[in-house]
């Protein structure tokens, strides 16, 4: 039985289809001083699959998931797999200040409270988050995904990482389609002059996708298109599992010269076209 969260509901409608399972019916409404009213309208099964993303509202949405998970283990349900596409709050594992809250903690402690059995999320931002957790915890890739989108939309592409960070993820995809990758790095000039540019490859003429794990504000994406067109690459597509795409993000990387930017359905988005429905079901079915 798959239960999906008001955050997540098409996609856990998905993942309902891919597993042939059932999708059971959730009310929630907010009352006027904004208080949350939760009810699951179905006798469940001893075992349960919840979906519910935590990106932006990420208070209002973890509640929610707070209240499903111990609304289950209330009516007696024993098994509560917990999927979370996108885990907010999950930039901060450890602090790096005197007095600063490890948030990524605290709500690792809190879904175990409430009920959750094992938890299943996409491309961690930072991995060491599984570790967190007292109950199993699997970081998925959603790069399969996204590199099967790419085949079928871009003939002869190079992966590009906009920064060494994201590398691992232009290597995985670039892997999976036979086709080669690398990533922007800054080279200092001179103490005033610093250049970026792709480190291995010559783009000049190829069609290029941008792969990262998060858009937020898309400012790194923005500098890697321009610096991209500089060295005269074809087509630019921006790609990434998580499109948080803050603001006036989406219009930013658009007016960097970018001709198509796709996200996954881990957040609700206009260019969350790529879903990860059936990697998420496949690995609910391996346990």
């Amino acid at each position: 039985m798959i239960i999906g969260g008001s955050s997540s509901q098409k996609l856990a409608a998905n993942i309902a289809h891919e597993m042939d399972d059932v999708l059971c019916p959730l009310e929630t409404r907010k009352f006027p001083d904004g208080e949350r009213y939760l009810r699951i309208k179905k006798e469940v099964d001893d075992g349960v699959v919840v979906v519910q993303s935590t990106g932006f509202p990420q208070d209002e949405n973890l509640m929610e998931l707070f209240l499903i998970l111990k609304t289950l283990r209330s009516m007696g349900v024993n098994d509560i797999r917990t999927v979370i596409p996108y885990f907010g709050y999950g930039r901060q594992e450890k602090s790096f200040n005197s007095g600063e809250a490890v948030s990524a903690e605290v709500v690792c402690q809190l879904i175990e409270f409430a009920g959750a059995s094992s938890v299943y999320s996409l491309n961690l931002h930072e991995k060491n988050i599984c570790d967190l957790f007292q109950i199993p915890a699997f970081n998925l890739s959603a790069m399969p995904a996204i590199a099967h989108y790419v085949e079928k939309n871009v003939e002869d592409p190079v992966i590009i990482a906009p920064d060494k960070g994201a590398l691992g993820f232009a290597q995985e995809v670039a892997e999976i389609l036979g086709c080669p990758s690398d990533h922007l790095e800054k080279i200092r000039l001179s103490p005033e002059k610093v250049e970026t540019k792709p480190k291995n490859l010559d783009v000049e003429g190829r069609d290029a996708v941008i792969i990262d794990d998060i858009i937020s504000t898309g400012g790194t994406i923005v500098n890697a298109c321009q610096i991209l067109k500089e060295h005269q690459v074809g087509q630019i597509v921006v790609s990434c599992v998580h499109p948080v795409l803050v603001g006036d993000a989406l219009l930013k990387i658009f007016a960097a010269g970018a001709d198509d930017v796709v996200g996954t359905n881990t957040l609700k988005s206009e260019v969350s076209n790529v879903s990860v429905a059936g990697l998420v079901a496949e690995a609910l079915k391996k346990e």
